[in-house]
């Protein structure tokens, strides 16, 4: 009986925990959705309390593995239903629209200015006028949409062509050869050593060699730990 009040007051406190985060707002748990920061808190304070509670440890446990079983379970729920993940998680909302802000929506998500003008510096704009449209994420984030004259030029506003974008991989660690990654990229060692002679480097000379599916090599010698 005693164990089964312990396992209620848990459940209990999850949700008071639950309600208590969303009167707060979503500021402080960036990075996370609420379920889990209130998880965090709670499973690391009870954890605590495990450790030091030697003459009836069952009861930190039992509501460890409750806390642990709801989370579970909401993240099950979350995944299975659009409505309750919206409830569970929250969902994002336009805090800035055609460069005005929504002060009701900022009130509605516990936001101040000081609040909104730190989170649009972070994304690295000082000025508002250069913000088409701002969405104030469910972890407490800010997402930006620049205004079309604001946002920074790319190759296609200039009708320029340039190569597709490759991601390197490591063809040479630690002065060993990486064949299998060589491979991936159609290439051999005979190839690889080719192109380190051309340098005049050796294999023992390199650090760190990466390359990418355009043949281009990234040297990082092993003395000076340097980028050729």
């Amino acid at each position: 009986m005693e164990f089964l009040f312990t396992a209620l007051t848990a459940l209990l406190s999850v949700a008071v925990l639950f309600i208590l985060a969303q009167i707060m707002g979503r500021k402080q748990i960036s990075e996370l959705n609420l379920y889990d920061y209130i998880n965090g808190i709670t499973i690391g304070s009870i954890a605590a309390e495990l450790a030091t509670e030697l003459e009836k440890p069952l009861k930190p446990l039992i509501a460890m593995i409750v806390y642990a079983s709801v989370s579970v379970l909401l993240s099950y729920i979350s995944n299975k239903h659009a409505r309750a993940r919206k409830f569970i998680s929250g969902a994002p909302v336009v805090i800035m629209s055609g460069g005005k802000i929504d002060r009701e929506m900022m009130k509605k998500k516990k936001l101040d200015l000081s609040e909104l003008l730190m989170l649009c510096r972070q994304q690295g704009y000082f000025n508002l006028d250069d913000i088409e449209t701002a969405v104030y994420e469910n972890n407490g984030r800010l997402s930006v949409l620049p205004k079309s004259q604001a946002r920074p030029a790319n190759p296609s506003d200039m009708h320029l062509t340039v190569d597709k974008a490759t991601h390197p991989i490591e063809v040479i660690t630690d002065g060993e050869i990486m064949s299998d990654h060589l491979s991936d990229l159609g290439l051999n060692e005979a190839w690889l050593i080719g192109q380190l002679k051309s340098d005049g480097y050796k294999v023992s000379d390199i650090f760190l060699a990466m390359c990418d599916q355009n043949k281009k090599l990234q040297i990082f010698l092993a003395k000076e730990l340097t980028k050729k």
